[in-house]
Formats: C-alpha cells, sequence, structure tokens
C-alpha cells in the first residue's frame, strides 16, 4: 500500500486529489496538510510513502517545506502538483529535493502513474514543464543579486529606491538592469518582469 500525504491550502484540491487515490486498491490517504508547517510534522509523524506538495501556501512555500523534509529524510519522495508551468518554480523544487513536478490540470490522467513511478525510485516531470527547462537550459541564469533588483523594478521602485534597498549605487543598479535584459532577451523593465514572472524567477 502506498500512503500518500497531500499537501495544499485548498480543501477543494485535497478532496480531488483523496477521491482520484480511494479508487485505487494499492493506495491510500495517509494524512492531509494545508500548509507547509503541517506538512513537516505530519511527515514525522506518518512517514508516508509519497508526499503531493502544493507550492504556494500562507507562511511558508512548498519549495521550502520540502527542503525541511528533506534534511530530515532524505530519501522522502515528494511530487510537485502545482499551477504554475514556469522553468524556474519547477527547477527551485527539483533542487530543493522533490522527485516530480506535474501540473494540477493533469491531476486526473497523470496522478496515479506519477505516484507509482515516484514510489519506485523514478521521476516525474510534466511534459511542458519539461520543454520550458529544455529551452532555457543553456541560458545564463540571474544571479541572487539580479533578482532582487528585478523583483524591486516589479513593484514599481526606481534605479534610486533600488539603490538605497540594497545599498549600492545608482550605476550599479542600471549594470544590473543591462545584464539582465540581455540574459532574458527583454526589451525594457516591464518586458523583462513579465518574462521572469511567467519563468517563476521572481514572485509578484
Amino acid at each position: 500500500m502506498i500512503r500518500v500525504l497531500v499537501v495544499d491550502d485548498h480543501a477543494l484540491m485535497r478532496e480531488g486529489v483523496r477521491a482520484v487515490i480511494s479508487t485505487q486498491n494499492d493506495m491510500a490517504i495517509a494524512a492531509e496538510a494545508a500548509n507547509g508547517e503541517e506538512a513537516i510534522a505530519l511527515y514525522a509523524s506518518e512517514r508516508p510513502d509519497v508526499v503531493l506538495m502544493d507550492l504556494q501556501m500562507g507562511s511558508m512555500s512548498g519549495v521550502d517545506a520540502i527542503r525541511a523534509i528533506r534534511t530530515t529524510d532524505p530519501r522522502a519522495r515528494i511530487i510537485v502538483l502545482t499551477t504554475f508551468t514556469g522553468d524556474g518554480r519547477a527547477l527551485k523544487a527539483l533542487h530543493a529535493g522533490a522527485s516530480g513536478y506535474m501540473l494540477k490540470g493533469s491531476l486526473r490522467h497523470e496522478l496515479l502513474d506519477a505516484i507509482r513511478s515516484v514510489h519506485r525510485g523514478g521521476k516525474h516531470l510534466d511534459a511542458s514543464v519539461a520543454t520550458a527547462i529544455a529551452m532555457h537550459v543553456l541560458d545564463e541564469g540571474l544571479t541572487e543579486r539580479e533578482i532582487a533588483v528585478l523583483s524591486l523594478a516589479a513593484w514599481g521602485n526606481s534605479n534610486k529606491r533600488i539603490a538605497a534597498r540594497l545599498a549600492i549605487s545608482e550605476e550599479t543598479v542600471k549594470g544590473h538592469m543591462k545584464l539582465i535584459f540581455a540574459k532574458l532577451g527583454a526589451v525594457d523593465r516591464t518586458h523583462a518582469v513579465t518574462l521572469a514572472a511567467r519563468r517563476g524567477l521572481i514572485e509578484l
């Protein structure tokens, strides 16, 4: 029996997952959590075989919860179940220790196969997300400082305000923005923010 921990802040989503899993003879819901903190506690007490983890939840993100669970148990098998298609978010989750990444829209078609595959020690990656990752695999990624600059720009901050917030000069901010445009293939700030948000490189 594959025991599954479902982590999602929407009760209807958890109910949907429960309904799909309940039709299977080799699976059962071990527990349900509404946020990352609950997920960590329930993983420790229930030791499920597979965790289904949402990414965006309240005070603790799914990525942070994945890191915490994997720290306590490096063998934990976690599948991200999300609406986010961007390669940036997928790579963060995979680097944190997720074994799978699938979209909520494919719940009924792929969920059961994904759970069985990951339980056996395999990987599962949504085809559209895999394509997005492949498209940018050779791109030079944004540095942490560039992400900080672009995130502040996304909230309407001027170069002067960004410089003050990050304790750097305006010229340094301008230099970062030029590199950001080049790396993303953007023509201006708005375009850069749009591209970065779509890929999950920054949060809006």
